[in-house]
């Protein structure tokens, strides 16, 4: 019986080391596949910056490819405008939304809500942009004037589809925060609106920071609700109700047709946008660590 034992249980150990091997390799074939997505971008995109000059390629403020013009500052421009106005509508809302579902809600009300916050995350970007076209630009071109598509309509579309990412993250994160916080405040004579404000928020700070961070990259790397609604023009824009262009926009407006050094210039905006991200999910990363 000792010896049936020890055979099933070296038995039981080639298995676990079989399942370690694979689940090593699906994990290494990830990572893999990312390597040759950055190579294949990178590789292409490259030659066109050295070619053109890196600070020409960022800060020219002409894009005319059958020209041999490959400044892309009117979109870099355009991408920051987009999404610092996603982020002005959307976070305060989400947050809102988080610190109340955290703190306030029933578990009931919760419960629906929650569903409900994943469902909008489930929702096509093409649906927000379909949306933004009918209701959104029609709205803003009779109330405040222009065509309508612009930076506003772009941002306004985009501040609600960031909703899902931040409300989520920082839900958790507040959640995170010790019991005990709570009760102490509370001990001390603080009401539950003081204890949330000046206890809990506090504490959930670096969480809620990544929050933003992330729905920021979310918003930076949206692109049908954005052409739909943004104008698509090449200008840097100077008002929100002025059109723009961003970089996704860019590549998959010009990308079906590019070739040769336009080509390169496109793959060139997504070493830019690349980079961006990642620096964005770099930051993520060192606040959560430093939680």
């Amino acid at each position: 019986m000792l010896t049936d034992h020890t055979e099933t249980r070296g038995h039981l150990q080639r298995r676990e080391k079989r399942i370690q091997q694979a689940l090593l390799a699906i994990a290494c074939s990830s990572l893999a596949i990312l390597a040759l997505i950055i190579v294949f971008v990178f590789r292409e995109g490259l030659p066109i910056i050295w070619k053109t000059g890196l600070s020409q390629f960022l800060l020219g403020t002409h894009w005319g490819p059958t020209k041999g013009q490959f400044g892309i500052f009117p979109m870099v421009i355009g991408t920051v405008q987009v999404t610092l106005g996603a982020m002005a509508i959307g976070v305060p809302f989400a947050l809102l939304v988080a610190i109340y579902l955290s703190e306030f809600s029933t578990p009931l009300t919760r419960t629906i809500m929650k569903a409900s916050i994943e469902l909008l995350a489930a929702i096509p970007s093409v649906v927000f942009g379909f949306i933004g076209v009918i209701v959104i630009v029609p709205f803003i071109r009779e109330t405040f004037g222009g065509t309508g598509f612009s930076v506003l309509s772009a941002s306004l579309i985009l501040g609600v589809m960031i909703l899902p990412t931040v409300i989520s993250i920082a839900y958790e994160s507040l959640r995170a925060v010790p019991q005990a916080y709570r009760e102490g405040a509370l001990a001390l004579g603080a009401t539950p609106w003081q204890s949330t404000v000046r206890v809990v928020v506090p504490a959930a700070r670096s969480g809620i920071v990544t929050a933003v961070i992330l729905g920021m990259g979310r918003a930076i790397g949206e692109t049908m609700a954005v052409i739909m609604v943004a104008g698509n023009a090449v200008v840097i824009p100077t008002s929100p109700l002025h059109p723009c262009r961003t970089l996704t926009s860019n590549i998959a407006i010009e990308m079906a047709y590019a070739s040769g050094s336009h080509q390169q210039a496109l793959f060139a905006t997504g070493v830019v946008l690349f980079v961006m991200i990642f620096l964005l999910n770099l930051l993520a990363s060192t606040l959560v660590k430093r939680r």
